[in-house]
């Protein structure tokens, strides 16, 4: 077997540009919700994965590949906190004695 000489291709490729980001991301969430509906979930389920996630883009203000996992522990830790639950929520979940 044979070795064969690997580049960088960062050392190559030019920085990439605001716009050019934006289509990646664009292009990335495409990818996620064919994925989801290829699997075989409901329209309705993608709809509110794809909310959660633009939920924590807008939040975070930079790609989601960046963030970092104090990041999202600084999201999940303050954020859904701060959010009032559905009127009736805890009354309706599944393990409710009531």
């Amino acid at each position: 077997m044979a070795l064969a000489v690997v580049r960088d291709l960062r050392e190559i490729r030019a920085p990439v540009s605001t716009e050019e980001l934006e289509q990646f991301g664009t292009d990335v969430l495409a990818g996620f919700v064919l994925a989801r509906a290829s699997a075989g979930l409901a329209d309705g389920t993608i709809r509110g994965d794809v909310g959660h996630l633009e939920q924590i883009r807008s939040w975070f203000g930079r790609p989601l590949w960046e963030m970092e996992p104090a990041d999202a522990d600084a999201y999940f830790g303050k954020v859904p906190r701060a959010r009032p639950a559905a009127p009736g929520w805890l009354a309706r979940r599944p393990w409710s004695s009531s």
